[in-house]
């Protein structure tokens, strides 16, 4: 074997090995898109909105893709306890989180997670959001927000509100309308969204804000009242209502919203698919259709969007969560 031939093989053998080596390096990610099967991880119990949604977008994931698309509950610890397992899962899109305004919130809340909220995850969509309401009692006198921030300036601490739970995204909407308005009202925390809709109907407790969702209703029936919503617009399902921004609460806004999120992917191939495959499903009418039933609307942000929304928020909630003393856990 002449000279010229083994140096040829030798640059062969070479490359090969480069081509093994390039190929045992690249992540799963590049190689291919879709994964086999895709896993939807909601962080809170199986019923509440967060699980419906997860569920309708695990449907139009599958006929999209062609690959099966579960959901799986892993609740506990305010949401952290399945979203630590997502971010400890590989960045092919295999594995999704699906979950609320807590994820923004608890990075305020906890002194210690197990991941960090910014660079754990890659946002993907916006899934939905509902603005929160302004509810009082069908007795309360107050009619509007005005007339209810002049009771409470007048009787500095008299007044109280409910929600599901200290540090939730309807106790931090109350702790923010005191700050903006400039009143003292006191916080009673339930366990969960319902006993505290319970006594606001028993007339226990004269005011709260919670989800449009859950508040349509007993607004229908007559057995409490909107006093506003605490969306930036109004909301499709209660056009008279006004907005706290339009109300005298200038900027007002504080909305209940549902992300999608991959583990940190640095902007992957699988990634950048799933950004593109989000939009057009939240793009079509079955889809706004499906969330009508539901109380809320299809998300509009999306990728390097959402990314900047998401650490708005964080600071957003961080301040307000600052300003009311929140303990932190």
């Amino acid at each position: 074997m002449n000279r010229a031939v083994k140096m040829r093989m030798v640059r062969l053998a070479i490359g090969a090995a480069l081509v093994s080596l390039i190929i045992a390096v690249v992540p799963a990610t590049a190689q291919q898109f879709p994964p086999s099967a895709i896993k939807i991880v909601v962080p809170f119990p199986a019923g509440g909105t967060t699980d419906i949604l997860a569920r309708f977008i695990a449907q139009y994931l599958s006929e999209k893709l062609g690959v099966s698309t579960i959901v799986e509950n892993r609740a506990g610890a305010s949401g952290t306890i399945g979203s630590e397992m997502v971010a400890k899962s590989d960045a092919d899109g295999s594995v999704l989180l699906l979950t609320a305004t807590h994820h923004v919130i608890n990075p305020s809340l906890f002194r210690k997670l197990p991941y960090d909220t910014e660079s754990a995850f890659s946002p993907v969509a916006v899934v939905a959001s509902a603005p929160n309401a302004l509810v009082v009692a069908k007795d309360f006198p107050a009619k509007n927000v005005a007339e209810l921030i002049a009771m409470a300036k007048k009787d500095p601490g008299k007044l109280s509100f409910g929600s599901s739970g200290i540090g939730g995204a309807n106790h931090l909407s109350g702790e923010l309308f005191k700050q903006m308005a400039g009143v003292e009202i006191v916080h009673i925390p339930y366990k969960g969204a319902a006993p505290a809709m319970n006594d606001l109907l028993g007339g226990h407790i004269p005011i709260m804000f919670d989800t449009l969702p859950t508040v349509l209703p007993a607004a229908s029936a007559g057995n409490i009242r909107v006093l506003a919503v605490t969306s930036i617009t109004r909301a499709a399902s209660l056009p008279n209502v006004p907005t706290l921004d339009e109300s005298g609460v200038n900027g007002f806004q504080a909305t209940a919203w549902f992300g999608l999120y991959m583990p940190a992917a640095n902007g992957n191939p699988a990634y950048t698919r799933m950004v593109e495959v989000m939009k057009e499903i939240l793009a079509t009418s079955a889809i706004a259709e499906k969330f009508a039933t539901q109380g809320v609307a299809p998300g509009k942000l999306a990728g390097r969007d959402f990314t900047r929304f998401v650490e708005a928020e964080i600071k957003k909630w961080s301040a307000v969560v600052k300003a009311a003393n929140v303990p932190s856990e």
